[in-house]
């Protein structure tokens, strides 16, 4: 227990500074605390958690993996024009299948059929505003990026935004504080996203790296807390009981 006590207060602690270091734009030192912080985070998960979910465990590994990819990118030799930036797909890939995780995890514990059946005209309208939010932020980038990039990015986008979406038709469905918690956590993650994109593309501003930076910090608070938690939603009708409630 102190071990576990020890790693939580070491991990708001890194929190802290890797706020800091992204908001001054010291952003190789704050690669390299977000990396620490995120295998922190998964050793926290694996040895402490009692009831652990598979997918959410390759989600910590896999984006942990990102975080390592995109600091070992600072200290490569500088990218000329025309060549592929491996560690940018590399990382990005990473962070997407990541999400994609996430997102797998929230499906496999219903029952899809019932819930395109119960929820259909909501669903219809977020992906109609998922769509439109995509091509938005994506076309922010104002052709900074190649053809490549730019498919890479509205990709991100939509697995992003499609996690929004899932996690908000999870907590309509159970309405209980491990699928409030997983939305928290998810909109914190749109936010982080977006306000990271203005920030490389749009504005110079220092502000937005303690912003988006501060977000991201949180997001992961909430997925950890929801990850500790077991689902007690008041429509058990909802869940898909050929399964068990943790994938």
């Amino acid at each position: 227990m102190l071990v576990n006590k020890i790693l939580k207060v070491l991990l708001l602690l890194l929190g802290g500074v890797f706020i800091m270091l992204q908001g001054l734009a010291h952003e190789v030192e704050g690669a390299a605390v977000s990396a620490l912080m995120l295998v922190l985070l998964t050793t926290l998960y694996c040895g402490w958690t009692t009831d652990k979910s598979r997918l959410f465990f390759w989600f910590l590994v896999t984006f942990t993996f990102g975080h390592l990819l995109s600091y070992a990118a600072w200290y490569v030799p500088l990218i000329e024009e025309g060549e592929i930036d491996y560690y940018y797909y590399g990382s990005n890939i990473l962070f997407i299948t990541a999400y994609l995780f996430l997102i797998i995890k929230v499906l496999s514990l219903i029952n899809l059929k019932r819930v395109f059946k119960e929820l259909s005209i909501p669903i219809i309208i977020l992906f109609v505003l998922d769509v439109f939010c995509v091509v938005i932020v994506t076309d922010a980038t104002d052709g900074r990026l190649s053809t490549y990039e730019y498919i890479l990015e509205f990709v991100y986008n939509g697995v992003i935004m499609a996690l929004l979406s899932v996690a908000l038709i999870d907590y309509m469905y159970r309405n209980d504080n491990k699928s409030m918690l997983f939305l928290l956590g998810s909109i914190c993650v749109v936010f982080s996203e977006i306000i990271q994109l203005a920030y490389y593309y749009i504005l110079e501003d220092k502000n937005l790296g303690f912003i988006y930076s501060f977000f991201l910090v949180v997001a992961f608070i909430f997925f950890y807390l929801q990850s500790q938690n077991k689902y007690t939603g008041p429509q058990p009708t909802y869940l898909d009981m050929d399964g068990q409630l943790e994938a």
